[in-house]
């Protein structure tokens, strides 16, 4: 096994395998992914800071087996920040935190290709920061038809005078997040609102939308997946790598170009990749900083 030790911030990191190709069948290796978190860190972290991670671990690469681990390995370096999380019925279990570069190069030294994070920080596991509408559509419908979704309840939220941004899933599907951050949310009251605004939807657009969990509802339209809205769920952080063929991003979207992708029919263009994401970002900025900013209050339906 190669080893390699580099230094970040003053903490040393021995890195491993460097040369191993973990998008075979692109040749992206495990060097090039530390590479593109280390470059998108000033992006990423904000929106990783505080929030108890979920890593999705690929340690033969995107084509082979993966596994899940919420708890931070025992092995973790004593600077990495941690976080007792309580699980309802449940051992409560140490969770990492990645809230600096050191860190988020250490958990894609584990082969953590994707990173993902709850809706509410460590420190106050029950209030959700936003409320999300996970689009994902059913065969034969995709990424399409989750946009013209998308574009409706961004005018449906709009007129209940909530402001909402969009990014793609790095896979099938869009994540469109409505803002809170306000002390008083509960899961509770974004899932009985997320729930309210899919059920609406499937009423209104019985032909494109549903909000029924059970697949056999799925077919040729788009669920409106209401249940993320939960303090058990995880969602995949803006910014990080998808384990596909290729090195794809999850990455926000501006409304208007969101509105000329689903004019032209072009879903290729809603693919980001790796490259494109860092170019993007030295030229928008951070198209999803309100998120973790913007205060906004949900009113009752």
């Amino acid at each position: 096994m190669s080893r390699k030790i580099v230094g970040i911030t003053g903490k040393k990191l021995a890195l491993s395998n460097l040369e191993k190709d973990l998008y075979p069948s692109y040749g992206f290796t495990k060097a090039h992914i530390l590479e593109y978190y280390s470059r998108i860190s000033a992006f990423i972290l904000p929106h990783l800071k505080g929030r108890a991670l979920t890593l999705k671990r690929y340690p033969e690469g995107v084509e082979k087996e993966f596994f899940f681990e919420k708890r931070c390995p025992s092995y973790h370096p004593s600077w990495v920040k941690t976080a007792e999380v309580h699980r309802n019925g449940k051992e409560d279990i140490t969770a990492c935190l990645i809230n600096n570069l050191e860190t988020l190069i250490w958990v894609g030294n584990l082969a953590s290709i994707e990173l993902h994070v709850p809706l509410a920080r460590a420190d106050s596991p029950e209030t959700p920061d936003a409320l999300v509408f996970d689009l994902d559509p059913g065969d034969p419908a995709d990424i399409l038809d989750c946009a013209r979704v998308a574009l409706i309840l961004r005018g449906l939220l709009s007129r209940l005078r909530l402001v909402s941004y969009v990014k793609t899933s790095g896979k099938k599907g869009l994540h469109l997040y409505v803002p809170l951050n306000r002390g008083e949310t509960t899961f509770d009251s974004t899932k009985m609102f997320s729930k309210a605004v899919a059920d609406i939807m499937q009423k209104n657009y019985p032909d494109l939308v549903t909000a029924k969990m059970a697949k056999e509802h799925r077919k040729a339209k788009v669920f409106i997946n209401w249940s993320q809205n939960d303090s058990s769920k995880t969602m995949v952080c803006v910014y990080s790598l998808r384990a596909r063929e290729k090195p794809i991003v999850s990455f926000p979207l501006e409304w208007k170009e969101l509105e000329k992708l689903a004019g032209r029919g072009n879903s290729e263009k809603m693919q980001i990749m790796h490259s494109e994401a860092l170019l993007r970002v030295e030229r928008q900025g951070d198209l999803f900083r309100e998120v973790i900013k913007k205060k906004q209050k949900l009113p009752h339906l």
